[in-house]
């Protein structure tokens, strides 16, 4: 399984209307972060689990859903999360 299937796997958690990933990790050869290991990703979420909450409240149900990912095979995560009636 590819990293960006196992973090749409993960994201299945939130009942996503769309999902989409981005992996970035070409761009950040040689920073210290990449040799360490994990890739860098940016994710564009839909989801009525977002609806009525804030940004940060939006963002830790994103981390908490991709946990046993994070810090190993993700080391930096850029997050738009929407709920439906935002886009």
């Amino acid at each position: 399984m590819t990293m960006i299937a196992a973090i749409r796997d993960r994201l299945a958690a939130l009942s996503p209307e769309s999902v989409e990933i981005l992996d970035e990790s070409g761009k950040h050869i040689g920073h210290e972060g990449a040799m360490a290991g994990g890739g860098h990703y940016q994710l564009i979420i839909v989801s009525a689990h977002f609806a009525g909450k804030p940004a940060l409240a939006r963002h830790r149900l994103v981390y908490s859903a991709l946990a046993p990912l994070m810090h190993k095979e993700i080391h930096a995560l850029a997050i738009k999360a929407y709920a439906p009636d935002e886009i």
